[in-house]
């Protein structure tokens, strides 16, 4: 079976955010903590709710499932669920994406788990300005994570950052000389102008890819940007002599909306066919009612009919998807 959109795009992948908790509080994902409102226990789908949806997700056709958060890591007994995923029969790929806080006590029972890949979030490489963007001073356990989680042979490791004009833009060499030295994906992402974000300002914040290459030594930018014409969110290169790799997500500047394979599961069982869409379909109540698999298939094949061409946001006003990023899962 295989789920395609009404603009012939084959839907293929799942995001799972199993919480919305977080142990940081990134400026541009979330208000500060006394803006926050959390979802109660009993919304929050259980491991065995995830699993089942999940199965079902690859009855309708999704082959690849990243989890995300929050922060999926403090969630506890996350392994197990790991080891439910992982033994679907016809996944491909699991993966997750996480803050690095408690990376290095997990990494190697991830890894043994089933889970094949890691994205770390990374924004900046100095203790102080770490503690400035996070609101917490983990910078030292996040390192120590990411070397743990290489060790563990989870790879690639994809460093995510995101670049915010005159907090941390001084950086992106810095960040990119990583991949002379490791094999990492460093992905410099543009700030998106997101709903209940307490970054500030994103205009005066937001810098386009295009300033961010120029920050770049050593790139050819002759090379690199067709390059960047392939299709997918993150766009990849190389500097000369680097084991690893450079990329670049730019949802601003680049819409790549139109290879869009994904369909986001909140914590509390909503189906989103857009990130920036406040169009959810709720499959929670169906699954406890004791729907059918045959049921719950139809509830991924109507969102993925209502999956719009593009998202809408143009950099003037917030998006309007009715949640913050950490209720939704990046």
């Amino acid at each position: 079976m295989a789920l395609v959109d009404t603009f012939h795009r084959k839907i293929d992948y799942l995001r799972i955010s199993i919480t919305d908790h977080c142990n940081l509080n990134c400026k541009y994902c979330s208000p500060p903590f006394s803006g926050r409102t959390y979802l109660q226990r009993r919304e929050i789908l259980t491991y065995e709710e995830i699993a089942m949806i999940a199965e079902t997700a690859v009855a309708a056709g999704i082959t690849r499932i990243r989890l995300t958060g929050g922060e999926p890591l403090i969630r506890n007994e996350v392994v197990d669920l790991c080891r439910m995923l992982a033994e679907i029969d016809g996944l491909e790929s699991l993966s997750l994406t996480t803050n690095g806080v408690r990376l290095r006590a997990l990494a190697e029972p991830l890894s043994r788990a089933g889970v094949q890949r890691i994205n770390v979030s990374l924004d900046t490489l100095k203790r102080n300005r770490f503690r400035q963007i996070t609101g917490q001073d983990r910078l030292t356990e996040v390192i120590a994570g990411i070397e743990t989680a290489e060790a563990a042979g989870l790879a690639p490791i994809k460093i995510n950052t995101v670049v915010m004009r005159g907090v941390n833009d001084d950086e992106i060499a810095d960040l990119a000389a990583l991949t002379f030295t490791k094999p990492y994906h460093v992905r410099f992402i543009e700030l998106m102008p997101i709903q209940h974000a307490g970054c500030g300002d994103y205009h005066r914040l937001q810098m386009p890819i295009s300033e961010i290459i120029r920050k770049i030594p050593g790139i050819d930018r002759a090379r690199v940007f067709p390059l960047l014409d392939n299709p997918g969110p993150a766009r990849l290169c190389a500097l000369p002599g680097a084991r690893g790799k450079i990329g670049f997500i730019a949802p601003m500047s680049w819409h790549f909306c139109g290879s869009c394979n994904r369909l986001r599961l909140t914590a509390d069982g909503k189906i989103r066919s857009c990130l920036f869409s406040n169009v959810e379909m709720d499959i929670k109540p169906p699954l406890r009612r004791g729907a059918s698999k045959k049921e719950l298939i139809e509830y991924f094949t109507s969102a993925v009919k209502r999956k719009p061409r593009r998202h809408k946001l143009n950099g003037t006003s917030p998006s309007q998807s009715g949640r913050g990023m950490y209720a939704i899962g990046g």
